[in-house]
C-alpha cells in the first residue's frame, strides 16, 4: 500500500472511496458544501438519513451512484475540531482505513488544526498500524480479512512526504515489536530473538554484541541474577547489545534496557490455569519494543548514541531451577533472597541495568511487563512510570504525549522498601502484596547508582483481547514509538 500527500481538491479527486472528517454539528462549507452540491445533496442526504451529528468515534458510510468520480463516501465524526490531538487524527485514520480496507484505494480529507507535519506523521500511523494483521501461524487466511487497498491519498497535505516517510519508518519498528510478542515460545526463544537482533544490525548498520553465558558469568561479578532464572530451561540465555552510533558526534549517550522473557513458566512457584500461563509468551513485551525502537531508529539516524539491551532468557522448571529461597548474587555484589521465582522479571533485570550503567550512558530507560499490580491499578490501557529523574519523567511523558500512548508516574515511595528487606540477603525479590509495582520499581533502584533512570511497567497495554484503534487485538506494539519520540527529542 502506498500513502501520498497531495494537493488534489475534493472536487477533483477520482478513485473508489472518499472519506471526510465531519466536525460536530457543523454545517457543510469550502469544498464540502461544493461536493455535496456536485453530488446532487448526496452528503447532506446521509447525514439527515442517519441522523450523523459528527461525534468523536462515530462514522456513516454509502454507496454513490450516476456520474461520481468515487464509487463510496465515508463520513467520520471528529467532534470539535479544537479539541483535536493528534491521537484524534491518528485514532480518526485508523477508523477510516478499516472501513475502506476492502476499496482499491482511498481519498482522506480531514480538516487540520495544529502541527501538519505531526498530524501528517500520526495519520499515515494510524492507516498502517490498524490495517496490519499477523497471519504468519494460520494455514488459511480468508480472503475478507484481507486488506485490498492499494493507494491512499492524503487530500490537502501536499508537500508532507518526509512526515509520512518519517510515520512508515516508525510503524516497520511498532510491527516488528507485535510479531515478535505475537509470536509463541517455541518460535521465539533466546536464540532466535538474538538472531533478530542480528538480522537488525547486519542490516541497518549496527553494533552487535551477544554475550553468552560464560561472558555473563564473567562480567564484573557476575550475572548471577540473570543466570539464576535462566539455568532451568534447556534454552541458553543470550544478554543482547545492540548499538547505534551517529556519523558525526553525539550529542548524548542513552540506554534502553528491554525484559525479554521469552516464556515463563512462573519457575518452581508455577503459573497454573487461570493465571494466565498461556499469555506467557508475551513476556518479552518490553524487549519486543527495544528491538523494535532499535530498527526504526537505526533508519532515522539520528544525532544520538543508543544502547539497546535485552536480557533474554527462559523461566523453566527441572531439576537446575532456582528455589524459593535461594540466594542470587548479582554483578554488582548486590545479594537476592528470592521469596518467589515468579518475580524473575527484576532480576533479569537487574544484570542488565548494571550492565546498562556500566556503558557511561547519560541515561537510561527499562521497560518490561514487570506486575499484575500495575495493571491493578491503572487497568490494561496505562503503562505505569518511575523515575529518579524528573527532567528524564518529563521528557518521557512529551514523548508518550506525541505517540499517543499512556503513562502515569508512580511515586518511588522509598518507605516501601522496608518490605523488602532480607534477613539473610541485601533484600528480597518480592515485597508485600500491597503497592507491588512500587517495591518491584524500588527494587529496579538498587542497580542503579547516579544515572538518569526510568522504569515503564508496561504490563496492561502490550496485549490487547479485543480490536481498538490501531490494532486489531493481539499484541499492540506498545512503547515503540514513545521510545523512538524519546530518542529523537
Amino acid at each position: 500500500m502506498q500513502i501520498t500527500a497531495t494537493a488534489t481538491s475534493l472536487l477533483d479527486w477520482q478513485g473508489t472511496t472518499l472519506a471526510l472528517g465531519i466536525e460536530e454539528k457543523a454545517e457543510l462549507t469550502g469544498e464540502i458544501k461544493q461536493l455535496d452540491e456536485k453530488l446532487s445533496g448526496a452528503i447532506s442526504e446521509l447525514i439527515a438519513d442517519e441522523k450523523f451529528e459528527g461525534k468523536p468515534a462515530t462514522s456513516v458510510s454509502t454507496r454513490l451512484s450516476g456520474n461520481s468520480s468515487f464509487r463510496k463516501l465515508i463520513l467520520v465524526g471528529l467532534g470539535k475540531l479544537a479539541d483535536l490531538s493528534t491521537d484524534d487524527y491518528r485514532n480518526s485514520a485508523a477508523a477510516i482505513a478499516k472501513l475502506a480496507k476492502k476499496d482499491a484505494s482511498l481519498g482522506i480529507n480531514l480538516p487540520i488544526e495544529g502541527d501538519k507535519v505531526a498530524i501528517t506523521q500520526a495519520i499515515t500511523e494510524g492507516i498502517h498500524l490498524s490495517l496490519h494483521q499477523d497471519n504468519r501461524f494460520k494455514s488459511e487466511v480468508k480472503e475478507d480479512q484481507k486488506s485490498q487497498l492499494e493507494t491512499v491519498e492524503l487530500l490537502g497535505l501536499a508537500g508532507q512526504e518526509a512526515a509520512i516517510a518519517k510515520a512508515e519508518t516508525i510503524v516497520s519498528g511498532v510491527l516488528l515489536a507485535r510479531e515478535l510478542v505475537n509470536a509463541p515460545a517455541n518460535e521465539l526463544t533466546p536464540i532466535t530473538m538474538a538472531e533478530t537482533a542480528q538480522s537488525i544490525a547486519q542490516e541497518y548498520g549496527l553494533e552487535i554484541k551477544i554475550l553468552e553465558q560464560a561472558e555473563c558469568e564473567n562480567f564484573k561479578q557476575g550475572m548471577g541474577s540473570y543466570l539464576g532464572v535462566a539455568r532451568a530451561s534447556d534454552i541458553p540465555p543470550k544478554f543482547i547489545h545492540l548499538t547505534y552510533k551517529p556519523q558525526g558526534t553525539a550529542k548524548r549517550k542513552i540506554a534502553i534496557v528491554g525484559k525479554s522473557l521469552t516464556f515463563d513458566s512462573g519457575g518452581l512457584n508455577l503459573k497454573t490455569g487461570g493465571s494466565g500461563i498461556e499469555t506467557m509468551k508475551m513476556d518479552m513485551g518490553g524487549g519486543a519494543a527495544t528491538l523494535g525502537a532499535a530498527k526504526a531508529i537505526a533508519q532515522l539516524k539520528p544525532d544520538v548514541e543508543v544502547h539497546f539491551i535485552c536480557a533474554a532468557t527462559e523461566n523453566m522448571i527441572s531439576g537446575k531451577a532456582m528455589r524459593p529461597g535461594d540466594i542470587l548474587k548479582a554483578s554488582n555484589g548486590k545479594t537476592i533472597e528470592v521469596n518467589n521465582t515468579d518475580a524473575e522479571g527484576r532480576l533479569t533485570l537487574a544484570d542488565a541495568l548494571v550492565y546498562a550503567e556500566s556503558l557511561e550512558v547519560e541515561a537510561i530507560v527499562d521497560l518490561a511487563t514487570l506486575t499484575g499490580a500495575c495493571i491493578v491499578a491503572l487497568g490494561n490501557d496505562i503503562a505505569g512510570m518511575w523515575s529518579n529523574n524528573e527532567n528524564l519523567a518529563q521528557e518521557l511523558k512529551n514523548a508518550a504525549q506525541a505517540a499517543g500512548e499512556k503513562f502515569w508516574q508512580l511515586p518511588m515511595e522509598e518507605k516501601y522498601f522496608e518490605g523488602l528487606k532480607s534477613q539473610i540477603a541485601d533484600m528480597k525479590n518480592t515485597g508485600p502484596r500491597a503497592g507491588g509495582s512500587i517495591t518491584a520499581a524500588l527494587f529496579l533502584k538498587q542497580f542503579i547508582n547516579d544515572t538518569p533512570w526510568a522504569h515503564l511497567d508496561v504490563a496492561g497495554p502490550v496485549w490487547a483481547d479485543k480490536p481498538d484503534g490501531t490494532h486489531n487485538g493481539g499484541a499492540t506494539g506498545f512503547a515503540v514509538t514513545t521510545l523512538v519520540n524519546w530518542i529523537l527529542t
